[in-house]
């Protein structure tokens, strides 16, 4: 390995994480990504003043950040407590968030989704039901706090001439977020939510030109796709794809076909970069070997390439040092280190996360008490 000097002159290893990287036309000093996580803080649906310390704590100059998933529309959501992009009340509460990720240095990405049939009608306008590429409902699932089971109402069924209006919700939200400063988006085609319903066989059952074929199955991720980078431009837009897992009953009969068939697709579209999560990471909190591979879609997709999926700070070395990965997205690690990057230059010691307090609405307790280094005692 390279050696580089320290801020105090002494030598330090130079790592492939911490190598600079161009994506697109943002400089990135390092590679290492917070990735979107959410947290369930934003009392009704709106951003709060204690998200400007959260992710101002894990910025650093010229490095990315991901905000939690943000809902497109009232129809979008499906968690208490998170955040959207839909008003422009959400728009002002988002600003000084950003600017203060901005004033870090940092390059800030809004995560725009929509959570499909995960939903239940005390979630929805007018309680209406869940929308969903079908109507085949979701089994009760036990929350990620192993106690709270969550319920789902059975999801109605879009009709075709509805679908542009939910690729219309997320073209607004893109430039919504565009207003409120965000350097670009990241549309959310994972972990079982909207767009992937759409993608897997194991939830679409249309008939119509948004089910059956590969193709078909892919339109309406595509059809998002185009209008978001029409409406900010493709050198803002990315998007996360899970194509092997199976969260929320959305497995596919054939995952390597479906990922690579968007890797390529997106190329058409200019995307700037292709988030995949690894195929080891089939259900929450749940990492196994598998031999499967990202390395297809890596090879086929022209743009950056960002992996995520249990990483540690070997293991993302690794994917870089092979050719795997431009930039890895560190999740669990970075909620509970707001400086990862730091700790991972000099090997430091990590403070351990706790699940319990993941999702707690409490604006400090598991948000922004994880010490800093020097601050432990």
């Amino acid at each position: 390995m390279e050696t580089k000097k320290g801020d105090e002159g002494q030598e330090t290893e130079q790592i492939p994480l911490l190598t600079p990287y161009k994506m697109g036309t943002f400089q990135l000093s390092h590679r290492i990504v917070l990735a979107p996580l959410t947290r369930q803080r934003s009392y009704n649906n709106i951003p709060q003043p204690h998200a400007i310390l959260y992710y101002s704590q894990r910025a650093s100059k010229a490095g990315l950040l991901f905000t939690e998933a943000t809902g497109v529309s009232d129809t979008a959501q499906g968690y208490p407590l998170t955040p959207g992009i839909w008003t422009q009340e959400q728009v002002e509460a988002w600003k000084p968030i950003v600017d203060a990720v901005h004033a870090k240095g940092a390059v800030f990405f809004c995560q725009i989704w929509h959570v499909g049939r995960v939903s239940n009608t005390g979630f929805q306008p007018n309680g209406q039901d869940p929308i969903s590429c079908t109507d085949k409902g979701l089994t009760p699932q036990i929350r990620s706090n192993g106690i709270d089971v969550a319920d789902f109402t059975p999801p109605r069924r879009l009709r075709t001439d509805e679908i542009p209006q939910i690729v219309n919700d997320f073209r607004l939200a893109a430039r919504n977020a565009i207003e409120a400063g965000f350097d670009g988006v990241e549309i959310h085609g994972a972990h079982g939510y909207l767009v992937d319903q759409f993608l897997k066989d194991q939830v679409n059952d249309r008939t119509d030109q948004y089910g059956g074929s590969l193709e078909n199955r892919c339109r309406f991720a595509l059809e998002i796709v185009e209008a978001v980078t029409n409406e900010i431009g493709a050198y803002r837009v990315g998007i996360r794809l899970s194509p092997f897992a199976n969260y929320m009953e959305s497995g596919d009969s054939n995952p390597k076909a479906l990922g690579l068939y968007m890797a390529e697709s997106l190329n058409k579209h200019k995307l700037l970069y292709c988030h995949m999560v690894e195929p080891r990471m089939k259900t929450v909190g749940e990492k196994t070997d598998c031999p499967d591979s990202l390395v297809p879609m890596r090879k086929a997709f022209k743009g950056t390439f960002i992996a995520a999926g249990g990483y540690d700070r070997d293991d993302g070395n690794k994917a870089l040092a092979e050719n795997r990965a431009d930039l890895v997205a560190y999740g669990r690690l970075f909620l509970a280190n707001p400086d990862l990057p730091k700790r991972f230059e000099i090997n430091a010691p990590l403070n351990k996360y706790n699940r319990d307090t993941f999702y707690l609405a409490d604006p400090v307790v598991g948000y922004t008490d994880y010490p800093f280094l020097g601050e432990i005692a």
